[in-house]
């Protein structure tokens, strides 16, 4: 019995060994691109939050500096921010913080410059928006009328139509082009919330081009109901 088993044994082992010879290569390599996929998921996860953390640090001498007012420091500290991490939401929003700070100082070009970025670079889609409409508001002021409404085509997320049709109207009415901008009032009105603050100027803007903002609301008509019959 001892030898049958010893006999036995020993084929298993053999197996055991020709099936390791033909597989056990594949079998290291997978449990060590499982374990290297667990152990890379870990060290992104830490990544991805050190980075952040680092952005936000980043962004937070973005601020100061912006409220000190010194061009050239800002202009530093936000030309590192966009090499470190031009794809977080911290070099989004500095983009945007900077160039309404250049504006305000009387740097249109540079602010229009920072505004171009985050338009092409942003990741997040509202960002984009937000620079493309306040980049259509900076040509405006300047007569680049054209240019200002290049910046409003093409899409947008949803909640930013009814902004960019009342910057279109903007735009339009400056032009001299009344009908253009009375249908362009008209969308960002039926856009727009009822309780919206923002409705109410848009209802402003259309009564100074003729349009009563009561004749865009939807009709309710009650439709009576039929006599029951006996």
């Amino acid at each position: 019995m001892a030898t049958h088993l010893d006999l036995e044994e020993q084929e298993q082992l053999d197996q055991l060994k020709h099936f390791w010879n033909t597989y056990g290569t594949l079998i290291t390599w997978a449990v060590l691109l499982v374990a290297g996929a667990f152990v890379a998921w870990n060290g992104w996860q830490w990544y991805g939050r050190n980075k952040a953390a680092q952005a936000s640090s980043l962004y937070d001498e973005i601020e100061k500096t912006a409220q000190a007012g010194d061009p050239a420091r800002i202009a530093l500290v936000l030309d590192d921010m966009k090499k470190r991490f031009s794809g977080t939401t911290y070099a989004q929003q500095a983009g945007l913080l900077v160039a309404k700070t250049l504006y305000e100082k009387g740097n249109a070009a540079g602010s229009r410059a920072e505004l171009e970025w985050v338009a092409q670079n942003a990741v997040d889609p509202g960002y984009k928006a937000i620079a493309r409409l306040r980049l259509a508001a900076e040509l405006l002021d300047s007569k680049s009328y054209d240019d200002a409404i290049k910046q409003l085509d093409g899409s947008v997320p949803k909640e930013f139509e009814p902004l960019v049709a009342d910057r279109k109207g903007d735009i339009y009415l400056a032009q001299g082009k009344r009908a253009e901008a009375q249908a362009e009032y008209r969308k960002a009105w039926t856009g727009l919330g009822a309780t919206s603050d923002y409705r109410r100027l848009v209802e402003i803007k259309l009564n100074a081009v003729g349009v009563d903002p009561k004749s865009l609301a939807p009709v309710v008509t009650v439709t009576p109901a039929a006599p029951k019959t006996p």
